[in-house]
Protein backbone atom coordinates (compact mmCIF):
# COMPACT_ATOMS: atom_id res chain seq x y z
CA UNK A 1 0.00 0.00 0.00
CA UNK A 2 1.58 2.85 -1.29
CA UNK A 3 2.41 5.58 2.54
CA UNK A 4 1.10 8.98 3.12
CA UNK A 5 3.90 11.08 2.53
CA UNK A 6 6.02 12.27 5.75
CA UNK A 7 7.70 14.96 6.77
CA UNK A 8 11.58 15.16 6.83
CA UNK A 9 14.29 17.47 7.50
CA UNK A 10 18.15 18.07 5.93
CA UNK A 11 20.59 20.56 6.28
CA UNK A 12 22.07 21.91 3.38
CA UNK A 13 25.77 22.98 3.23
CA UNK A 14 26.14 26.30 6.15
CA UNK A 15 22.37 26.11 6.01
CA UNK A 16 19.76 25.65 8.47
CA UNK A 17 17.06 22.49 7.87
CA UNK A 18 14.54 22.74 4.94
CA UNK A 19 11.41 20.47 5.00
CA UNK A 20 11.56 17.36 2.43
CA UNK A 21 8.66 15.39 1.15
CA UNK A 22 9.37 11.42 1.74
CA UNK A 23 7.47 8.55 1.74
CA UNK A 24 9.58 6.94 4.25
CA UNK A 25 11.74 7.00 7.53
CA UNK A 26 14.27 7.37 4.84
CA UNK A 27 15.41 11.27 3.60
CA UNK A 28 14.99 11.15 -0.42
CA UNK A 29 18.20 12.95 -0.40
CA UNK A 30 19.86 16.36 -0.07
CA UNK A 31 17.14 19.19 -0.47
CA UNK A 32 16.92 21.14 -3.67
CA UNK A 33 18.95 24.64 -3.21
CA UNK A 34 16.84 27.60 -2.22
CA UNK A 35 16.27 30.32 -4.30
CA UNK A 36 16.09 33.94 -3.49
CA UNK A 37 13.85 36.71 -4.80
CA UNK A 38 14.69 40.55 -3.83
CA UNK A 39 11.60 42.74 -2.85
CA UNK A 40 10.28 45.21 -5.44
CA UNK A 41 8.22 48.22 -3.98
CA UNK A 42 5.04 47.00 -5.52
CA UNK A 43 1.11 47.45 -4.05
CA UNK A 44 0.39 44.45 -1.49
CA UNK A 45 -2.19 43.33 -4.11
CA UNK A 46 0.55 42.56 -6.29
CA UNK A 47 2.55 40.90 -4.03
CA UNK A 48 0.15 38.43 -2.58
CA UNK A 49 -0.19 38.19 -6.70
CA UNK A 50 3.45 37.11 -6.53
CA UNK A 51 3.21 34.68 -3.91
CA UNK A 52 0.61 32.62 -5.25
CA UNK A 53 1.61 32.88 -8.83
CA UNK A 54 5.21 31.37 -7.05
CA UNK A 55 2.79 28.59 -5.29
CA UNK A 56 1.03 27.69 -9.17
CA UNK A 57 4.44 27.38 -10.67
CA UNK A 58 5.54 25.30 -8.04
CA UNK A 59 2.66 23.02 -8.07
CA UNK A 60 2.41 22.53 -11.61
CA UNK A 61 6.76 21.17 -11.25
CA UNK A 62 7.58 24.60 -13.12
CA UNK A 63 9.56 25.36 -10.17
CA UNK A 64 12.01 23.14 -9.25
CA UNK A 65 13.83 24.82 -5.93
CA UNK A 66 12.29 26.54 -2.86
CA UNK A 67 11.97 30.17 -3.67
CA UNK A 68 12.54 32.85 -0.48
CA UNK A 69 11.28 36.67 -1.06
CA UNK A 70 10.73 39.36 1.52
CA UNK A 71 8.84 42.79 0.96
CA UNK A 72 7.92 45.65 2.49
CA UNK A 73 4.20 47.54 2.25
CA UNK A 74 4.78 51.44 2.08
CA UNK A 75 1.24 52.20 3.12
CA UNK A 76 -1.11 50.66 5.72
CA UNK A 77 -3.32 48.08 4.06
CA UNK A 78 -5.32 45.50 6.19
CA UNK A 79 -4.88 42.09 4.55
CA UNK A 80 -7.71 39.42 5.70
CA UNK A 81 -7.07 35.57 5.63
CA UNK A 82 -8.86 33.38 3.27
CA UNK A 83 -11.67 32.36 5.21
CA UNK A 84 -12.14 35.54 7.53
CA UNK A 85 -15.50 37.32 7.88
CA UNK A 86 -14.28 41.28 7.35
CA UNK A 87 -17.48 42.63 9.19
CA UNK A 88 -16.39 40.01 12.11
CA UNK A 89 -12.51 41.03 12.07
CA UNK A 90 -12.19 44.48 10.56
CA UNK A 91 -13.10 48.08 11.52
CA UNK A 92 -14.47 48.63 7.91
CA UNK A 93 -15.79 52.55 8.84
CA UNK A 94 -12.25 52.98 10.64
CA UNK A 95 -10.58 51.84 7.06
CA UNK A 96 -12.84 54.15 5.22
CA UNK A 97 -12.28 57.23 7.13
CA UNK A 98 -8.54 56.39 7.01
CA UNK A 99 -8.40 55.38 3.01
CA UNK A 100 -7.07 52.02 4.30
CA UNK A 101 -7.42 49.35 1.52
CA UNK A 102 -8.84 45.50 2.41
CA UNK A 103 -7.61 42.61 0.58
CA UNK A 104 -7.64 38.75 1.01
CA UNK A 105 -4.62 36.84 0.73
CA UNK A 106 -4.92 33.11 -0.40
CA UNK A 107 -3.88 31.44 2.86
CA UNK A 108 -5.75 30.72 5.86
CA UNK A 109 -5.50 32.58 9.47
CA UNK A 110 -6.43 35.98 11.04
CA UNK A 111 -6.66 39.39 9.58
CA UNK A 112 -3.45 41.78 10.17
CA UNK A 113 -2.52 45.17 9.26
CA UNK A 114 0.75 45.63 7.18
CA UNK A 115 2.46 48.87 6.25
CA UNK A 116 6.09 50.12 7.26
CA UNK A 117 7.99 48.22 9.55
CA UNK A 118 6.19 45.00 9.08
CA UNK A 119 8.32 42.62 7.16
CA UNK A 120 6.63 40.24 5.37
CA UNK A 121 8.45 36.79 4.36
CA UNK A 122 7.36 34.18 2.07
CA UNK A 123 8.58 30.58 1.18
CA UNK A 124 7.50 28.56 -1.64
CA UNK A 125 8.28 24.89 -1.45
CA UNK A 126 7.79 22.46 -4.06
CA UNK A 127 6.92 18.95 -2.95
CA UNK A 128 6.76 16.64 -6.01
CA UNK A 129 5.58 13.22 -3.87
CA UNK A 130 3.02 15.44 -1.69
CA UNK A 131 3.27 18.47 1.16
CA UNK A 132 3.96 16.96 4.76
CA UNK A 133 1.58 17.46 7.93
CA UNK A 134 0.91 21.20 8.53
CA UNK A 135 2.21 20.16 12.03
CA UNK A 136 5.92 19.08 10.35
CA UNK A 137 5.53 22.24 8.17
CA UNK A 138 5.14 24.57 10.93
CA UNK A 139 8.01 23.04 12.81
CA UNK A 140 10.54 22.90 9.72
CA UNK A 141 9.20 26.41 8.72
CA UNK A 142 9.03 28.41 11.73
CA UNK A 143 12.24 26.63 13.97
CA UNK A 144 15.06 27.64 11.28
CA UNK A 145 13.92 31.74 12.12
CA UNK A 146 13.77 31.49 15.76
CA UNK A 147 17.62 29.76 16.16
CA UNK A 148 18.36 32.60 13.68
CA UNK A 149 17.15 35.21 15.74
CA UNK A 150 18.94 33.12 18.89
CA UNK A 151 22.41 34.74 17.17
CA UNK A 152 20.91 38.17 17.43
CA UNK A 153 20.08 37.95 21.10
CA UNK A 154 16.27 37.74 20.54
CA UNK A 155 14.66 34.77 22.63
CA UNK A 156 12.18 34.01 19.86
CA UNK A 157 9.89 31.54 20.14
CA UNK A 158 7.58 29.44 18.54
CA UNK A 159 3.81 30.30 19.99
CA UNK A 160 0.02 29.22 19.57
CA UNK A 161 0.26 27.31 16.39
CA UNK A 162 2.17 29.31 13.86
CA UNK A 163 3.25 32.51 16.05
CA UNK A 164 6.67 33.74 16.61
CA UNK A 165 7.05 35.44 20.30
CA UNK A 166 9.49 36.75 22.68
CA UNK A 167 8.32 35.83 26.17
CA UNK A 168 4.54 36.20 25.39
CA UNK A 169 4.29 38.96 22.82
CA UNK A 170 3.58 38.35 19.56
CA UNK A 171 6.16 39.49 16.86
CA UNK A 172 5.24 37.09 13.75
CA UNK A 173 2.23 35.75 12.51
CA UNK A 174 2.46 33.18 9.91
CA UNK A 175 -0.07 31.39 7.61
CA UNK A 176 0.13 28.86 4.93
CA UNK A 177 -2.01 27.60 1.86
CA UNK A 178 -0.94 23.58 1.34
CA UNK A 179 -1.44 22.10 -2.43
CA UNK A 180 -1.25 18.92 -3.20
CA UNK A 181 2.48 18.93 -4.59
CA UNK A 182 3.56 22.67 -3.02
CA UNK A 183 3.18 24.75 -0.12
CA UNK A 184 3.22 28.63 0.29
CA UNK A 185 4.03 29.51 3.42
CA UNK A 186 4.20 33.75 4.58
CA UNK A 187 4.02 35.79 7.26
CA UNK A 188 4.94 38.85 9.03
CA UNK A 189 7.79 40.05 10.84
CA UNK A 190 7.18 43.06 13.42
CA UNK A 191 10.04 45.38 13.35
CA UNK A 192 9.30 49.49 13.95
CA UNK A 193 5.37 49.04 13.00
CA UNK A 194 2.81 51.30 14.55
CA UNK A 195 1.29 48.72 16.22
CA UNK A 196 -1.66 51.58 17.69
CA UNK A 197 -2.68 51.34 13.95
CA UNK A 198 -3.56 47.31 14.23
CA UNK A 199 -6.16 48.57 17.34
CA UNK A 200 -7.54 51.39 15.19
CA UNK A 201 -8.32 48.97 12.42
CA UNK A 202 -9.11 45.96 13.45
CA UNK A 203 -11.52 44.58 16.08
CA UNK A 204 -10.31 41.81 18.67
CA UNK A 205 -10.23 38.69 17.12
CA UNK A 206 -13.14 36.45 17.39
CA UNK A 207 -10.44 33.49 17.85
CA UNK A 208 -7.00 33.74 19.29
CA UNK A 209 -4.20 31.52 20.63
CA UNK A 210 -4.50 30.86 24.34
CA UNK A 211 -1.48 32.63 25.53
CA UNK A 212 -3.17 35.81 24.34
CA UNK A 213 -5.40 35.78 27.21
CA UNK A 214 -7.90 38.03 25.82
CA UNK A 215 -4.94 41.09 25.76
CA UNK A 216 -5.69 43.99 22.98
CA UNK A 217 -3.46 44.26 19.90
CA UNK A 218 -0.65 47.05 21.78
CA UNK A 219 -0.64 44.26 24.82
CA UNK A 220 0.21 41.62 22.78
CA UNK A 221 2.01 42.54 19.97
CA UNK A 222 5.77 43.61 20.26
CA UNK A 223 8.43 44.88 17.45
CA UNK A 224 11.51 43.37 17.07
CA UNK A 225 13.99 46.68 16.16
CA UNK A 226 16.69 45.11 14.64
CA UNK A 227 16.14 46.48 11.14
CA UNK A 228 14.91 45.79 7.50
CA UNK A 229 18.40 44.77 6.05
CA UNK A 230 18.81 42.76 9.44
CA UNK A 231 15.53 40.82 9.25
CA UNK A 232 16.27 39.86 5.45
CA UNK A 233 19.66 39.19 5.92
CA UNK A 234 18.25 36.64 8.93
CA UNK A 235 15.09 35.26 6.74
CA UNK A 236 18.11 34.23 3.91
CA UNK A 237 20.52 32.55 6.25
CA UNK A 238 17.59 30.97 7.46
CA UNK A 239 16.63 29.30 5.13
CA UNK A 240 20.26 28.97 2.94
CA UNK A 241 18.72 31.49 0.09
CA UNK A 242 22.02 31.91 -1.56
CA UNK A 243 20.43 31.98 -4.97
CA UNK A 244 19.02 34.13 -7.33
CA UNK A 245 15.72 32.63 -8.19
CA UNK A 246 13.70 33.38 -11.54
CA UNK A 247 11.12 35.44 -11.18
CA UNK A 248 7.74 34.10 -11.80
CA UNK A 249 5.65 34.42 -15.17
CA UNK A 250 4.59 38.22 -15.39
CA UNK A 251 1.30 37.34 -16.95
CA UNK A 252 0.42 34.85 -14.52
CA UNK A 253 0.48 37.39 -12.04
CA UNK A 254 -1.41 39.52 -14.27
CA UNK A 255 -4.19 36.92 -13.99
CA UNK A 256 -4.53 36.75 -10.56
CA UNK A 257 -4.67 40.29 -10.01
CA UNK A 258 -7.64 40.62 -12.47
CA UNK A 259 -9.42 37.03 -11.03
CA UNK A 260 -8.53 37.92 -7.26
CA UNK A 261 -6.41 40.74 -5.78
CA UNK A 262 -8.12 43.61 -7.92
CA UNK A 263 -11.72 42.02 -7.60
CA UNK A 264 -14.34 42.34 -5.13
CA UNK A 265 -15.73 39.76 -5.75
CA UNK A 266 -12.69 38.31 -3.95
CA UNK A 267 -11.64 40.84 -1.50
CA UNK A 268 -15.02 41.31 -0.02
CA UNK A 269 -16.43 37.25 -0.63
CA UNK A 270 -16.95 36.99 3.34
Amino acid sequence: MRQRPTASTQTPAGGQPLTTASTSDTPMGPPLPCGWLAGKPLPVEEQLAIDEALLEEAELGLRQEPTVRTWMADELVVVVGSSSRIETEVDLAACRAAGVRVVRRPSGGATVVLGPGCLMWSVITPYPLGAPRVDALHAATLDPLCRGFAATGRAVRRQGTSDLAIDDRKVSGNALRVRKRSVLYHGTLLDDFDIEQAMRLLTHPPREPAYRGQRPHTAFLTNLHLGRERLEQLVREAFAASATAVACDPARVERLLSERYRSAAWNERL
